[in-house]
């Protein structure tokens, strides 16, 4: 499998059960549909990277990947200020993950919960969603309720908010 051992590791070790897609590289959205059309019956996310205006902060932002967000009507729905989208060297340092990889599975290489989740309210309702497995080239399917089990046990801490009406 493609992706991640600690991650792999990880998920074993909390018996997430998941669906493993290996397909060819995928950064950005645009690319990975192509590949999505086969899996079914789940909502593959957006995974957007930022910092604060300071530096001093970072957020993972999470939503379905059909939705679009504006970065003004971001920075104001979230109240942290004037966002950017993290740099190359900051997303290696706090997720260990290259650009087009970024995951919340990431989240097992910050180890001082540094990041800070916003996860779109509607995710709530959903079955199953994916992810990379920290590498583009595949993708993971896990049933929504054992992805909050992985975000709270790499404890990072997290909100839901409505992103988009």
């Amino acid at each position: 499998m493609n992706g991640d051992p600690l991650l792999y590791q990880k998920l074993a070790e909390l018996n997430i059960p998941f669906e493993y897609h290996e397909h060819p590289p995928a950064p950005t959205i645009d690319i990975a549909v192509q590949y999505w059309k086969d899996i079914s019956e789940t909502t593959h996310c957006k995974n957007l990277f930022f910092r604060n205006h300071k530096g001093n902060r970072h957020y993972l932002v999470i939503f379905d990947h059909r939705q679009t967000l504006d970065i003004h009507d971001l920075e104001k729905r979230l109240k942290q200020g004037k966002l950017s989208f993290a740099s190359e060297q900051r997303m290696e340092k706090y997720l260990g993950l290259k650009p087009g990889s970024v995951s919340p599975f990431g989240l097992i290489h910050d180890k001082d919960h540094h990041i800070h989740l916003f996860l779109d309210e509607n995710l709530k309702q959903l079955p199953k969603i994916s992810f990379h497995p920290n590498i583009n080239t595949a993708s993971l399917v896990v049933a929504f309720p054992d992805f909050i089990k992985f975000l709270d046990t790499v404890e990072n801490t997290y909100d839901f908010i409505t992103l988009y009406d």
